[in-house]
């Protein structure tokens, strides 16, 4: 699983690994530190979620 976040001319991309409760940074293009901690905030406040509209979506499968 993993999602993506865009501001402005900011992007990035996190893996997600529901097994842990843990994500991991792929990329990041023009965040500054205080916007990366934003993205893994929300994402980790809507974990659950994530994970449940990822599976919806797309199956069971979370391997990247």
């Amino acid at each position: 699983m993993h999602v993506h976040a865009v501001k402005g001319d900011a992007d990035c991309k996190y893996w997600i690994y529901a097994d842990r409760f843990d994500i991991e940074e792929e990329f990041e293009y023009n965040c500054s530190p205080r916007l990366r901690r934003e993205v893994r905030r929300i994402i980790f406040t809507h974990f659950d979620e994530i994970c449940a509209a990822w599976r919806g979506r797309f199956g069971g499968a979370d391997v990247h």
